[in-house]
């Protein structure tokens, strides 16, 4: 019989906390950030995960300030880090420099070595510099001169691409890609969300002294992504996960054949691991100790948008990602 990962139960009490801090987060996001709500509850699940996070979208849509907005709530340090195809690996992991007064290396650690790192437009940036920031991603720690640096706890990754502007960038391996737990792409606001900015930025929300205050803590942080392990999964949600990644690769025996012949690789392990861990702060955010399977369609184009690897007469069909996984999760029965 397949066992769950976690057995430990949730005290009421916890769970209440949970929603109070979570709450006040999501409260003080929505007071500096108009409109975005996906973009908000993407954000809150990575920061209760521990995963990271790519998000795609034109410039010019708040990702800088959303994730500004999100380190100050919980006091977390904040870096930006603007890819260029000039950045070198040592410029966002640290380096050695000699210091002549000592006569000795001195290590400076990069800006890596922050709570919540935002990496614009890491398609611009070359492929050595990519594998060395995703190096620090998966292995949550720098290497400086044989030296092991561990990085900061929590640790979140929020990396932006530009749909736009394809000249001069360096589009992300699939492998690499993978290594996200979750893909957003976000849409333009609305005509009221837009007069709703231009009313914030004249009454100074946005200025430099108005830094809101810390409603959450690291430590309260930590607490959360420990609840979020214990978050009940039952084994037949489990099974629907793993279901839903098995049809990304054997597609052709369960949606239209036109749609599958469109998919030259499906996802990988990673996206049922995705699944699960993001399926489990979902539940918290909605106030449940459980899992339930309206939580895991929430989240299906999230996990599988950037898995699953199309081929170019998907592009010549104008046949989008959202599409053919929109008729797999349709093929799977709901447990």
């Amino acid at each position: 019989m397949l066992q769950t990962s976690t057995s430990a139960r949730i005290e009421p009490g916890e769970l209440v906390r949970v929603q109070q801090v979570v709450g006040a987060v999501s409260a003080s996001f929505a007071a500096k950030v108009v409109g975005q709500a996906r973009l908000r509850e993407t954000l809150l699940i990575s920061l209760m995960t521990g995963g990271h996070v790519l998000l795609e979208s034109v410039p010019g849509l708040a990702k800088t300030t959303a994730a500004q907005t999100l380190a100050d709530s919980i006091s977390a340090v904040f870096h930006r880090i603007q890819c260029t195809p000039d950045l070198l690996p040592s410029d966002i992991v640290g380096t050695q420099i000699y210091d002549a007064a000592q006569g000795t290396f001195v290590t400076q650690l990069g800006p890596v070595h922050a709570n919540i790192v935002l990496l614009d437009e890491i398609n611009r940036s070359s492929a050595k510099t990519q594998s060395a920031m995703l190096e620090a991603m998966q292995e949550r720690q720098t290497t400086i001169g044989g030296q092991n640096y561990a990085l900061p706890s929590p640790f979140l990754v929020l990396a932006t691409q530009n749909p736009i502007e394809q000249e001069g960038t360096y589009q992300l391996p699939e492998a690499q890609m993978d290594r996200f737990m979750l893909k957003d792409v976000l849409d333009y606001p609305s005509p009221v969300e837009e007069a709703e900015m231009i009313h914030r930025i004249d009454a100074g929300i946005y200025s430099a002294e108005a830094t809101p205050t810390a409603v959450a803590s690291l430590d309260e942080v930590r607490m959360i992504q420990r609840t979020v392990k214990n978050v009940y999964l039952d084994p037949a949600l489990v099974q629907y996960m793993v279901g839903l990644v098995y049809v990304t690769r054997h597609a052709e025996k369960y949606i239209d054949p036109a749609l599958a012949a469109l998919i030259e690789f499906g996802a990988s392990p990673r996206a049922s691991i995705a699944f699960s861990q993001a399926a489990r702060a979902m539940a918290l955010l909605a106030g449940r100790d459980h899992v339930i399977p309206e939580d895991v369609k929430a989240l299906a184009v999230r996990v599988l948008r950037h898995r699953i690897i199309l081929g170019f007469e998907a592009v010549a069909q104008g046949i989008a990602v959202e599409t053919i996984i929109e008729a797999i999760v349709g093929s799977v029965q709901t447990p």
